[in-house]
């Protein structure tokens, strides 16, 4: 019996003993660091934690400019800002850019990965507990999944993830919600730090990095979408940094496409079945989908929810869609219809001159559409409570 399991939190410790037996040192890392949250972020909120939400919105603006010695800024969003201004050495900017023509060649196919395939796996682990808690996606789902669609969006265009590209401010806002909502959930009554460990803790961090990452590639590869080694290799370098500005710490952070998937696969089996909160999770993020894409019709709303179901029981597999409590769908061709669609459509797009760049430009119009937000810039302000229901608009 190895001592480390006393050590772990609870939820972990059978999956920890199975994911032990296929990979020790990955599955140890993975559950070391469910009690590691983001020391540098972390500490950024912290000493804001004094200040109104419009303080810390001109606070993080300014930081987010290269402004922060003109304001009175605490130390601690100094020392943050340091740290993430300067890339990697490992990062080349330029071999991401297969990724990004991969990314929106096929912009629908990877959307529809996106939501109907890796969040759905997010929301299978422990990582629902956070977002019930908060209430953050059951009431204000839409919203929510736009911020996600549209971080995707910004990463994935040419110079947005340089120092002041917005996919760059993006990812810092991101880790700063995270390190404010930690902060909050901390202080909760309601959080079983024994049983979960450290709320968004940097192993969920890492585990979602790799899912947005390796795993989003083999869904939108499962629905047809078409890549050369040089665009998976430059989507993967995109997502490689992305996770390093989210504060994923260098043991848990991936290398490249094989060590994203390998990680995933040690996370997911560190991770206890999914229990009612991941089922209602998944369920409510299945039946935004179609109001995120603008359908206003109940009758195609809910035609279009049972789609994505059926998609998403394809992508996913009948034995987790079954514990998710998915509707029971045949799905035996459906993906290799979808494919055989993609194909016959690539091959009139090539009879028909124009017909392939008017797709394009559909593809990328609808990924606009559902990343629209109803702020015109990005706001800074971050949750001032916990729970959705009593926190200000951020």
């Amino acid at each position: 019996m190895d001592d480390w399991i006393d050590r772990i939190p609870s939820a972990y410790r059978d999956g920890y003993a199975k994911a032990r037996a296929v990979n020790p040192s990955l599955a140890r890392s993975y559950v070391q660091h469910t009690r590691i949250g983001d020391p540098l972020a972390d500490a950024a909120v912290a000493a804001m934690a004094h200040l109104d939400q419009s303080q810390v919105h001109q606070l993080l603006h300014a930081a987010m400019e290269n402004q922060l010695d003109a304001v009175a800024a605490p130390p601690e969003l100094h020392t943050l800002f340091t740290a993430v201004s300067t890339p990697p050495e490992w990062h080349n900017p330029d071999s991401c850019y297969p990724g990004y023509r991969l990314f929106h060649r096929h912009a629908a196919l990877f959307l529809a990965a996106f939501v109907a395939d890796v969040i759905v796996r997010g929301f299978a682990t422990t990582i629902s507990k956070s977002f019930l808690t908060t209430g953050r996606l059951t009431e204000y789902g839409i919203r929510r999944l736009r911020q996600n669609i549209r971080h995707l969006l910004e990463i994935m265009l040419p110079n947005g993830l340089d120092r002041f590209g917005d996919g760059w401010k993006l990812t810092l806002r991101i880790r700063l919600v995270h390190a404010q909502v930690r902060r909050q959930l901390l202080e909760a009554p309601d959080w079983d730090a024994a049983a979960y460990g450290m709320p968004l803790h940097s192993a969920h961090i890492a585990f979602s990095s790799a899912g947005f990452s390796a795993m989003l590639l083999r869904g939108a590869k499962n629905l047809g979408a078409a890549m050369n080694p040089a665009e998976r290799a430059g989507f993967m370098n995109t997502w490689r940094y992305t996770a390093w500005l989210m504060g994923v710490p260098e043991p848990v952070l991936f290398q490249d496409e094989s060590s994203a998937l390998e990680f995933f696969r040690i996370g997911a089996l560190c991770e206890p079945p999914p229990d009612w909160e991941a089922i209602l999770m998944a369920n409510a993020l299945v039946n935004s989908a179609p109001r995120v894409i603008g359908i206003a019709d109940t009758a195609e709303r809910d035609a279009m929810a049972q789609y994505v179901y059926r998609i998403s029981r394809a992508l996913i597999g009948n034995e987790l869609a079954d514990q998710l409590r998915f509707p029971r769908q045949r799905t035996r061709g459906l993906l290799y219809g979808i494919r055989l669609s993609r194909r016959c459509r690539a091959a009139l797009s090539r009879l028909i001159p124009g017909r392939a760049d008017q797709l394009q430009a559909d593809q990328f119009t609808r990924l606009l559409n559902a990343a629209a937000l109803e702020e015109s810039g990005i706001s800074y302000r971050l949750p001032d409570q916990l729970y959705a229901d009593q926190s200000n608009p951020w």
